[in-house]
């Protein structure tokens, strides 16, 4: 989910690994997001937090506030202690919950604490103590929209990029 490695870095080297259809995924939230993956060789993109803000999407209206002013530092990294580390948008928890990381607090203990935000954020719209996961492509998302309007959107913005690709060759 998140690594060391961006998606510029990552879909090139999978691409050239395998045969297989490769989908890219982190960072992807416009056409231009879209036509690059498929100019290092992905054949299709994975879109994860520019649907968090569809009008179809359920999460809590405060979430979807959230995601919207968020710019491009909004967003943090936790839970590389435990070994599954998440991008979440900075607030009092993530804060909190980052301190406690890289304290004397043991695992579980630290497992608790993380324990119920994700809902909270979601389900609740809690604020404070919710963990509003979401991805620092974050930034560049100002609309809530149906999801439909999202992927004709994002499609026709690659294809015009795609279309103007070819000015950079002789």
């Amino acid at each position: 989910h998140v690594g060391d490695l961006t998606t510029m870095v990552l879909v090139p080297q999978v691409c050239d690994a395998t045969d297989l259809p490769v989908l890219a995924a982190g960072g992807i939230g416009d056409g231009r997001g879209v036509a690059a993956a498929f100019l290092l060789g992905a054949v299709g993109v994975q879109v994860g937090t520019r649907f968090l803000v569809a009008e179809e999407c359920g999460v809590h209206p405060n979430y979807k506030k959230k995601v919207l002013k968020a710019n491009d530092i909004a967003t943090m990294v936790t839970g590389k202690r435990l070994g599954h580390p998440v991008r979440q948008i900075k607030n009092q928890f993530a804060k909190e919950y980052a301190k406690a990381e890289y304290s004397s607090i043991s695992d579980e203990e630290l497992e608790k604490l993380g324990g119920g935000a994700l809902y909270r954020a979601a389900v609740e719209g809690d604020e404070k103590t919710g963990d509003f996961l979401a991805g620092q492509i974050s930034g560049m998302i100002h609309k809530e929209q149906p999801a439909a309007e999202i992927i004709r959107e994002m499609f026709e913005g690659a294809e015009e990029v795609l279309k103007g690709a070819g000015k950079w060759v002789k």
